[in-house]
């Protein structure tokens, strides 16, 4: 017998929540193979098996909270025959005891609840009504239609949509959103994520792939989300974030100002080495990498910015390690691209397109979501011109860039002239914690910021 101990997540990370079995009771297992997803409040991540064997006992059942080094499941030595048996195989492998007498396309039953066996052979996921806390799903149960099968005459007629889709495979409520929105079958789509999980980037290949079949098509009706009218549980991550937020606006003094930045010069420079820029670092060169530069530069001769308050204490960072906010599927997460001041632009390019990809994939290391002193975030992505971000303790201050987009300003040439020109402009906003930031020293690192993007002297620092 060898225990599978919750291993220490993180620093600061003292428990974790168990968010989906891979494994189930009788299943063989190999050394270091996925056996269950952990949640914490930093980071989703598998816990790997110790040892190969046959997983007798689950300790921690899903949803259920445990500490580090709590024991989550036994197993022990041997192969799949010696263990209790509490589903049928999978369809697609030879099942060494026949536990079915006539051929039919539902599986035994697991637990209590008749499970209808999916199109794709995967392995049933032991109590199929419980999922993630990550995005839990919105919907009423669906009975999967399989064809020429008696009960499929049972369920209510309807055609076949994004929304049906094999229990076995979770699906966030997003990417079901997405699937309506492009006419994606989920049912023909093959998942790449963990256990087969049907990814966003999966649903914009199939879409991507339907597209010339669909020229022709007949236009269809606004999609509606399929959200409406329903209730669900809030995940442990947005719990997370919205304890922190609130903690955040009610402990913390907060303002936000605004300046304009003219970043025309910075828009042609990147056109004039794109291709150089993404030949060398592996990347596309767009506007974050410079904010971020800028941001961090600011910071190293404006430390109060970068600063946070002890007690009665204010404690300056020694470095500047600035957070970025990542959309995904989950909620809103931010990791940590460190020393940034002393990066070039294709580092800081190449950093923030490895850890945002690794935070949608969900494989982020938690030390990578910590130790954040400053926080950018791209409210632009979007087309918002500028937003008031919150402050998330024990961080003092946030920068939010809104959309680059061109429009007539008023501009003065060298004599002193003014004219009407079409310039590229963003509104960069700063939040900040008036019990240590003073509006003057908002101002002053917002300047800073202005000038260095306006001016565009950033040829020195491509970094090849």
């Amino acid at each position: 017998m060898s225990e599978v101990k919750l291993p220490a997540l993180g620093e600061s990370v003292t428990e974790g929540t168990v968010t989906r079995w891979l494994k189930k009771i009788g299943d063989t297992v190999a050394i270091d193979e996925p056996l269950v997803e952990v949640s914490t409040d930093k980071v989703d991540t598998e816990i790997p098996s110790p040892v190969a064997g046959v997983l007798q006992q689950i300790l921690v059942q899903e949803d259920e909270t445990a500490a580090v080094g709590a024991v989550l499941a036994i197993v022990a030595d041997g192969v799949a025959q010696s263990a209790p048996v509490t589903s049928a195989p999978p369809t697609a492998e030879p099942a060494p005891q026949p536990v079915i007498s006539e051929p039919a396309p539902v599986a035994t039953p697991v637990v209590e609840t008749p499970v209808v066996a999916a199109p794709v052979a995967q392995p049933v996921v032991a109590a199929p009504v419980a999922t993630p806390p990550m995005n839990l799903p919105i919907f009423t149960p669906q009975v999967n239609q399989v064809p020429a099968a008696p009960i499929a005459a049972a369920t209510p007629s309807a055609p076949v949509t994004s929304g049906d889709v094999s229990d076995s495979v979770y699906v966030t409520p997003l990417v079901r959103k997405l699937a309506q929105d492009t006419g994606v079958d989920l049912n023909s789509v093959r998942g790449t994520g963990i256990g087969g999980r049907i990814r966003r980037e999966d649903v914009l290949a199939a879409a991507s792939q339907a597209k010339p079949a669909a020229v022709n098509a007949t236009p269809v009706s606004v999609p509606v989300a399929a959200e409406r009218g329903t209730s669900e549980p809030m995940s442990r991550l947005r719990k997370v974030l919205a304890e922190r937020a609130v903690a955040s606006m009610v402990s913390t003094a907060q303002l936000t100002t605004v300046v304009e930045v003219d970043v025309t010069r910075i828009a042609s420079l990147r056109s004039k080495v794109q291709a150089e820029f993404t030949a060398k670092a592996g990347v596309k060169l767009n506007f974050m990498p410079f904010f971020f530069l800028a941001a961090a530069e600011a910071l190293r001769a404006h430390p109060k910015i970068n600063a946070s308050i002890d007690g009665e204490n204010i404690l300056y960072h020694a470095s500047e390690n600035i957070s970025f906010a990542v959309d995904t599927d989950r909620g809103l997460l931010t990791p940590v691209i460190r020393d940034s001041a002393s990066l070039s632009l294709s580092a800081i390019a190449q950093q923030i397109a490895d850890l945002a990809a690794r935070t949608r994939d969900n494989k982020l290391k938690p030390d990578e979501l910590s130790g954040g002193t400053f926080t950018l975030t791209n409210t632009g992505s979007r087309g918002a011109l500028f937003d008031t971000p919150v402050v998330f303790l024990p961080q003092s201050a946030i920068l939010g860039t809104g959309v680059v987009t061109k429009r007539p300003v008023v501009v003065t040439d060298e004599n002193g002239q003014d004219s009407i020109a079409i310039r590229s402009m963003v509104y960069l906003a700063l939040s900040y914690d008036h019990r240590l930031i003073d509006g003057a020293d908002a101002s002053r690192f917002l300047v800073a910021v202005k000038t260095r993007l306006e001016e565009a002297n950033f040829e020195s620092n491509f970094g090849y």
